[in-house]
């Protein structure tokens, strides 16, 4: 018998089912396969001998297994969040770029791209020379983020406070008022002074950059700076550089650069341009450069042109700025005007304000009274009487009027303005002394009744002027009051003549005097020369208008009779003359009513006139109102102001003294003629 094979031991390992699998022996093929005969039997052996049965392997010891969880109800419930997070995007996604795509797309627009408006450029304001009378300059809006100033960020309890005392000085501000503002509670803007000069925010830098140094230098270097949170806003401001000078013709601006009074407020759409506009991407709070921008550039105002002669207007508002304070008088005008053109040379007041320093302006000095206030001119107004006696051929300058120291007239006994005995006056005579009786008397032969006359004298008021605007479109102008002559009453019907009873502004009391010196010719005043645009043209103002009011005749016949008043030793005009030089003027002495009490109180003082009165070429008028110290005469106090101004004028637009002598014609005439 063969030998019996030992049995196979079975070393221990992992469990089949961690034990690598044992690669599958090849299986002969049928046909390789021997058939059942050709195998011999099981009990058959090599030799003969039968085979015995393997036998039993032993069983394998059991190994110790971790047996894991089934992973499927995880996958399930991972399962389950992935597809609600993708159900949750499914539906904002349509709702994104089907519901709503429309509204988001808006406001990712708007907040996307920004909208910024370009300011435009104020136009300038020059005399006619182009020197500059108002003008606009760089300037900062100084303004703070209150947050840095928190205790919490400033690290500091009272730094709004430390800081205002800091910039109280600069700004001109109390301390008390900045500390609130920086303490403004959930801002992060405050605005703390408008319109400030670039030499202000320097100093305010130059603050900022001394406490920034020290807080890199404090311990650790980690300092605040106290003053970090101040900030600033480019804009512009309005100056104007002669201060007080033509103030009341110039007006100012309000905060937001606006004009709010005078020329600044009449001619604001075309001082301020228009403001364009600039939209471009941002992002961070910066532009993004490559995704360009659109808009509207602004396109800056006109420049205006005045009419006004800077020097002339200097002249002026000395001379009237002076003796109001003498008289102590509530006001004072002068006009200067060009009688040729109707272009005012100078139009000035006192007392004035500075447009600059708006705070320290007294309420009722804002404005121009030269054109705002109403007022009865008195004598200056009886050469508007003698034109229309003259122009209707009721009287000559030599004709005689026998003139009583009273005359009883309706209701009322009249006087001049000085008692006197019974003067013997031509009406060139009754024009030098200015004698209101003398006046009543001349006007009386102007119609066949005194309602006639009314009607005749109201239709000269009204061409000269009297009751209508000037034709300038001020702000706030006066067309002064004169009732329709069917409504006169008693006493006005005796009154108007010699300027009481209707009332004027100074300009249209300078007007009349222009239309004298013009050949009778009224042409309405002009302040406005032209405007010159961005391109440098310059454009010239419209023609102002023109009206006949009396014939040249009658205008150079009373160019004579004024002249008396001044030349004549028998006139009320004396001070007003100018050597070298002829000169028609006329005084005025008015009763005055008071604005606040509504009845007269005090005078009206006044003188105007041309000069030379050969030649006219530039009028003069001024009036004082109410004065108090002194003496209250328009020839006294009025005339030595016409004479400076005037006397100034000729020699500043170099008008050449005149060479004939004046026609002297009588004043008085003897009783026995």
């Amino acid at each position: 018998m063969p030998p019996k094979e030992p049995p196979r031991r079975r070393v221990p390992g992992p469990a089949r089912s961690e034990r690598p699998a044992r690669p599958a022996r090849p299986r002969p093929s049928a046909a390789a396969r021997p058939s059942a005969a050709a195998r011999p039997s099981a009990g058959a052996r090599s030799g003969g001998a039968p085979r015995r049965p393997a036998p039993r392997p032993q069983a394998r010891p059991k190994a110790h297994t971790i047996r894991l969880g089934s992973p499927k109800p995880r996958l399930r419930l991972v399962s389950l969040g992935l597809t609600l997070v993708m159900v949750a995007f499914v539906i904002r996604l349509l709702q994104v770029q089907a519901v709503d795509a429309g509204t988001l797309a808006a406001k990712a627009e708007a907040h996307r791209f920004q909208e910024y408006t370009l300011s435009a450029d104020r136009g300038e304001i020059t005399d006619r020379s182009g020197i500059a009378l108002a003008a606009s300059v760089d300037a900062y809006d100084i303004t703070a983020d209150p947050k840095l100033f928190t205790p919490e960020e400033s690290k500091v309890p009272d730094a709004p406070e430390q800081a205002a005392a800091l910039l109280a000085p600069l700004l001109g501000k109390e301390p008390a008022d900045l500390a609130k503002k920086l303490r403004t509670p959930k801002s992060r803007y405050t605005l703390l002074a408008r319109k400030q000069t670039p030499q202000v925010w320097n100093q305010i830098k130059d603050l900022k950059k001394v406490y920034g140094q020290k807080a890199k230098t404090s311990e650790g270097g980690n300092g605040i700076n106290l003053l970090g949170g101040i900030l600033s806003e480019p804009s512009t401001k309005r100056v104007y550089p002669n201060g007080e000078l033509a103030a009341g013709i110039l007006g100012y601006v309000n905060a937001e650069g606006r004009g709010a009074g005078g020329l600044e407020s009449q001619l604001d759409k075309e001082l301020a341009g228009q403001d364009g506009k600039i939209r471009f991407a941002e992002s961070g709070g910066r532009q993004v450069p490559t995704a360009g921008s659109q808009g509207t550039p602004a396109v800056p105002g006109v420049d205006i042109e005045l009419t006004i002669d800077r020097d002339i207007q200097w002249a002026a508002q000395q001379a009237i700025t002076d003796q109001v304070r003498k008289s102590r008088a509530d006001r004072g005008y002068v006009i200067v005007q060009n009688t040729k053109t109707g272009e005012v040379l100078a139009m000035a007041n006192a007392p004035g304000f500075d447009p600059n320093d708006l705070s320290a302006a007294n309420a009722a000095a804002l404005g121009n009274a030269a054109l705002q206030d109403a007022y009865e001119p008195g004598s200056t107004s009886k050469v508007m009487s003698m034109a229309a006696v003259l122009e209707e051929g009721a009287a000559t300058p030599d004709t005689h009027v026998t003139v009583p120291n009273r005359l009883h007239r309706g209701d009322r006994l009249f006087k001049d303005d000085i008692d006197h005995p019974t003067w013997y006056l031509t009406l060139n005579g009754v024009l030098a002394k200015s004698s209101n009786i003398g006046t009543i008397l001349a006007t009386g032969q102007l119609g066949r009744t005194q309602a006639e006359s009314n009607r005749v004298l109201h239709s000269y008021l009204r061409k000269f002027g009297i009751g209508s605007p000037t034709g300038l479109g001020y702000p706030g102008e006066t067309p002064g009051i004169l009732a329709k002559p069917q409504d006169w009453s008693t006493s006005q019907q005796y009154t108007i003549p010699f300027g009481q009873g209707l009332s004027v502004n100074a300009m249209q009391a300078a007007s009349v005097y222009s239309t004298i010196a013009n050949g009778g010719v009224r042409i309405e005043p002009t302040l406005v020369r032209g405007t010159k645009g961005a391109d440098g043209r310059f454009t010239p103002a419209p023609a102002p208008g023109q009206t006949r009011v009396v014939s040249e005749k009658t205008a150079k016949t009373l160019a004579q009779m004024l002249e008396s008043v001044v030349g004549d030793e028998e006139g009320t005009g004396t001070k007003a003359r100018i050597p070298g030089y002829r000169v028609a003027g006329k005084t005025g002495t008015a009763n005055r009513v008071d604005p606040e009490l509504g009845r007269y109180k005090g005078y009206t003082a006044s003188f105007a006139g041309f000069a030379p009165a050969d030649d006219p070429q530039i009028t003069v008028y001024c009036a004082i109102q109410n004065p108090t110290k002194g003496s209250y005469f328009g020839g006294q106090i009025c005339g030595p102001i016409y004479k400076e101004v005037m006397e100034f004028a000729l020699k500043t637009l170099h008008v050449a003294p005149t060479g004939s002598e004046p026609a002297r014609l009588p004043v008085i005439f003897k009783d026995s003629e």
